[in-house]
């Protein structure tokens, strides 16, 4: 954002309420007094002047604001971590994207028996793929699936 600003002169910022400009404390000042010593207003979308330093109130105002954004942040990602934690202990998995295994486990069967060896050899990723299209099992664009794709079904 300092970039930007510097090189379009932008003389004011406006943030939905002070915890979006920062949840930590000191970052928060930091970045207040960047703003203002680059002459740079920061209002709230309410019409609170985060930069505004004239009124020693408001700045403590500011201050205290900021080290509860900061105290709710730590409280919510603990409590979210709890929360991962215990989906982990009672399914094992929470995060990230589904494996094709979650997903489709029919056809990570069916590419698991059409990799296996047969008389004239292990089908390629790529012959696997087209024979999933061809029954009709392609990925979510309707594509044949990448050979990549099929090597993480067999893993």
């Amino acid at each position: 954002m300092l970039d930007h600003i510097e090189g379009n002169g932008v003389r004011t910022v406006i943030v939905e309420d002070a915890t979006r400009f920062a949840r930590d404390l000191i970052t928060q000042e930091t970045g207040v007094i960047a703003l203002q010593a680059r002459g740079v207003t920061v209002l709230t979308a309410s019409g609170d002047d985060l930069t505004a330093s004239d009124d020693a109130f408001k700045v403590a105002m500011r201050q205290i604001a900021g080290a509860f954004a900061q105290l709710e942040k730590t409280r919510l990602v603990g409590k979210l971590a709890a929360a991962r934690k215990r989906k982990r202990e009672t399914t094992g998995k929470c995060e990230g994207r589904k494996s094709h295994v979650e997903r489709r486990p029919g056809v990570v069967a069916l590419a698991r028996r059409l990799r296996r060896k047969t008389k004239a050899g292990q089908m390629s990723l790529r012959a696997i793929s087209a024979e999933l299209a061809e029954q009709g099992h392609v990925n979510e664009r309707g594509k044949p699936f990448n050979p990549a794709s099929v090597a993480a079904m067999l893993a």
